[in-house]
């Protein structure tokens, strides 16, 4: 039963330094010997901010994988069940729970985090600091939103109270849902009226805003409209309208350009401290390569070089090494190599190009003005929200390049959408939101592999987007789910076996219709 509770609930959490290495976020003179009296909303906040951007920026590889942005490099032989699809209850279990297995950047697993930012919360509106229990409901939407993204229901309700639910049951991931949009209603009107001197410490704890209100209002909304993209398929009008009602009566409108929001503790060039995708994906703090396994998809390296879109210089490094002059080489994902090919890791191309890989100081971004942008596009596309949806769409297509630090960006940008092909020419589409989500997917490489995922899932975009060459895929597809991680079927059996067999090649999160 301690075994349970430690890897459902993560209590640990509370016996050690939340999320990051001792330096980094000190919470208490002794940081292996934490009271519960000592810790605060106010030590509580920074820790779970650099987890949740850590983790959404480094935790999703496999999907980069399975979307054809990113593959294996040739100095590795064939990795399952990443390539074959065959997807069982210990392939990412630590999405769930426990320390992901980075040895320099301690990122724990969304349950772990989550009761974290529920403690912030709850001890927030204990003692009257709104501002710092508006931003633990924020946060619970977005590790929630993942969580549901992953594996449709889980545990929520009764996924914190310890002493009446030891073994929590699984709510129904569209209920869910609803209730995240519940919090995030309830955060924007705490937010609206927070007094900032009432919450101690909160401009130096806030690593992503440093206590602006309206800049946390903006993300309220962002995220607001994020949980009804994802339904798309399946929200009702009604829901639909009434949530756009609230956004546009909060009056701070979304992220913009510009706005994205990031987060920044500290992160130096040593050991624990450094950016988290620098960190996993460039270089380690002695200078070492710190990612020789993943390197550019010949899919997404070819979709883009070939349609005039020189972004893919900025998602992907040069060639090291290059052999016959290809500074930027790739793989086909799943493709077995012969021992004698002759391009290795050092032969290709990074996934950490200058555009997003800047220094090992640069600030995690965890919702990015790009995306933003494409949300609402899609929104104004949709009717939901009042505006041009063309100029939305080519305003989120300019963001993007200026986003990654192209060259001359705006001429870039406008190059780029003069073309009359089928990525960039809106009039010529038929089914304009796909077109808008295809542009979307071809700005997020390596920034939101996890959101390409979910686009994939609830509008079957990119169309041609190529399987696993492995031949052990036997017939699978893309995964549309996880499993359950196995503590869950060794500890709270009763409860995950009311979710019956899960198959991740039929079994769906509810919004994907």
């Amino acid at each position: 039963m301690k075994k349970y509770i430690y890897s459902v609930f993560t209590l640990v959490v509370l016996l050690a330094t939340p999320g990051c290495k001792d330096e980094f976020f000190d919470i208490n003179e002794n940081p292996n010997n934490p009271t519960e009296g000592s810790i605060s909303p106010q030590l509580l906040l920074p820790t779970t901010l650099h987890v949740t951007a850590g983790r959404m920026a480094t935790e999703y590889d496999w999907a980069a994988h399975w979307m054809g942005y990113w593959a294996r490099s040739g100095s590795y032989g064939p990795s399952l069940p990443l390539e074959n699809y065959n997807i069982t209850a210990e392939y990412q279990r630590t999405q769930w729970t426990n320390a992901s297995t980075s040895d320099q950047i301690n990122l724990t697993g969304w349950y772990n985090n989550l009761f974290d930012i529920n403690q912030m919360e709850t001890k927030a509106a204990a003692s009257g600091q709104t501002f710092y229990q508006a931003i633990g409901k924020t946060m619970k939407s977005i590790g929630f939103m993942y969580l549901v993204d992953e594996y449709n229901n889980v545990p929520y309700s009764e996924a914190f109270n310890i002493n009446e639910h030891i073994l929590p049951k699984y709510d129904n991931g569209a209920d869910i849902y609803a209730s995240l949009l519940a919090e995030l209603d309830a955060a924007a009107t705490l937010l609206a009226s927070v007094d900032v001197a009432a919450n101690p410490g909160i401009e130096t704890a806030d690593i992503m805003f440093q206590g602006d209100p309206v800049k946390w209002r903006k993300l309220v909304n962002t995220q607001r409209l994020k949980l009804l993209i994802h339904q798309s398929q399946v929200v009702s009008e009604a829901t639909v309208a009434a949530e756009i009602a609230k956004i546009t009566a909060d009056g701070s409108g979304f992220l913009m350009s510009g706005e994205t929001a990031a987060v920044n503790p500290g992160y130096a060039p040593s050991t624990g401290r450094q950016n988290p995708f620098w960190n996993a994906y460039k270089l380690t703090p002695q200078g070492g390569v710190a990612d020789n396994f993943n390197r550019a998809n010949n899919y997404i390296l070819d979709k883009l070089a070939s349609n005039g879109d020189v972004r893919y210089e900025y998602y992907f490094s040069e060639a090291p090494t290059p052999i016959q002059g290809n500074l930027y080489y790739g793989y086909n994902f799943g493709e077995i190599l012969p021992s004698s090919d002759p391009y290795k890791a050092v032969n290709s191309s990074d996934v950490a190009g200058p555009g997003l890989a800047k220094s090992p100081t640069q600030s995690q971004w965890l919702f990015t003005s790009v995306e933003s942008l494409f949300l609402q596009a899609e929104a104004i596309q949709r009717g939901w929200l009042p505006g041009d949806p063309k100029a939305a769409f080519e305003s989120a297509v300019r963001e993007s390049f200026t986003w990654l630090g192209v060259t001359d960006a705006a001429a870039s940008a406008d190059a780029y959408l003069a073309q009359e092909n089928d990525l960039v020419d809106y009039d010529a589409a038929t089914d304009k939101v796909r077109f808008i989500a295809t542009q979307k997917y071809l700005s997020l490489v390596g920034i939101n592999n996890f959101e390409a995922w979910v686009d994939y899932r609830r509008l079957g975009i990119p169309s041609d987007l190529p399987l696993s060459l492995n031949p052990g895929r036997a017939g699978r597809g893309i995964p549309k789910r996880l499993v359950y991680p196995q503590d869950e079927y060794s500890y709270n059996a009763a409860n995950v076996g009311t979710q019956g067999t899960i198959d991740p090649q039929t079994s769906t999160v509810f919004w994907d219709k």
